[in-house]
């Protein structure tokens, strides 16, 4: 298939890229950045690049652009200012929510303008969905929470639903994504290698993961099963608690687990996100049983990711 990729460049692009190239999909990348900032590691002739910032409409009307979009089979939308790299300032928010809902807008005004229907629509939403909770279970089924993660998800996925009318689209709430360079467990590793590690807040939070092998696998399956279509709970099959997903990377670095970082010093530095590390959600997937998971259990994952 010919693929566009929107927000494949950074972490889960690392490897989503080269997956989707062992499997001959054709690639098309989009991105505000050069390519010499791109983080993928390839030969650049492997896959075709255009720069341009999406999050300005005008842009849309870029004719190399619009020849692509005729192309291809299937988008792969994860664009996305990250969630919790910074403090949640008024400002922070605003681009947290520009950059996948407006992005996601003018991309499905464009299809339509253009009477473009492609085959299949894979796009990014998170477990952020349910809201956060120390003791319910959520699946596909529950319903949204009423936080701001809530709220931008449930818009996220609202715009995504507007797709053209033949294209089959696969909306994906993903849970934490763990590979040793970058995302949670990349922060993390450091600090732990010195013997300075421990679980975040009271350790009683839950923490809904996946890893990015996984993701990976995931996302290239739903693009040509026509079985995925819908939402799913991008979530591997045993959610552990902070206590235990702190105990399990210190034993797998062999390294103690003695130091907590309180909950009052990750609000000073994130402010109101903090609410989603110290309070978490139990996610659990009921549409994905069959999926045979190459990480099911957090200790492989963790170790397989510590050990490459």
């Amino acid at each position: 298939m010919r693929i566009l990729l929107l927000g494949c460049t950074g972490f889960v692009g690392k490897e989503l890229v080269p997956t989707l190239l062992n499997e001959n999909h054709e690639i098309y990348i989009v991105s505000r950045k050069p390519i010499s900032k791109l983080k993928i590691d390839l030969d650049l002739n492997k896959f075709k690049f255009i720069q341009i910032n999406l999050s300005k409409e005008q842009n849309w009307n870029n004719e190399n652009l619009i020849n692509i979009l005729k192309e291809v089979d299937g988008i792969i939308n994860l664009i996305g200012e990250p969630i919790a790299e910074k403090k949640w300032t008024y400002s922070q928010k605003q681009k947290i929510e520009n950059s996948r809902i407006k992005t996601t807008k003018f991309l499905m005004k464009t299809l339509k303008i253009f009477k473009i229907n492609p085959k299949v629509i894979i796009n990014g939403s998170a477990i952020g969905y349910y809201g956060t909770s120390l003791s319910d279970e959520f699946t596909e089924n529950s319903i949204e929470g009423e936080d701001f993660l809530a709220n931008l998800c449930k818009q996220w996925e609202a715009v995504a639903a507007e797709k053209p009318f033949f294209s089959r689209l696969v909306i994906f709430r993903i849970g934490i994504v763990l590979e040793a360079d970058g995302g949670a467990l990349g922060k993390m590793l450091p600090i732990f290698k010195v013997g300075l590690g421990g679980p975040i807040g009271d350790g009683k939070q839950w923490m809904s993961w996946i890893h990015r092998s996984d993701l990976c696998g995931l996302i290239t399956q739903a693009l040509v099963d026509k079985k995925y279509s819908g939402v799913f709970n991008a979530v591997a099959p045993n959610p552990v608690l902070m206590r235990d997903f702190s105990q399990t990377l210190g034993k797998c670095l062999n390294r103690p687990n003695l130091l907590p970082v309180p909950g009052a010093v990750l609000k000073i530095l994130l402010g109101d996100g903090a609410k989603v590390v110290l309070e978490g959600q139990k996610v659990i997937s009921s549409k994905l049983k069959n999926y045979d998971f190459k990480y099911p259990l957090l200790e492989k994952a963790i170790y397989v990711s510590t050990k490459n």
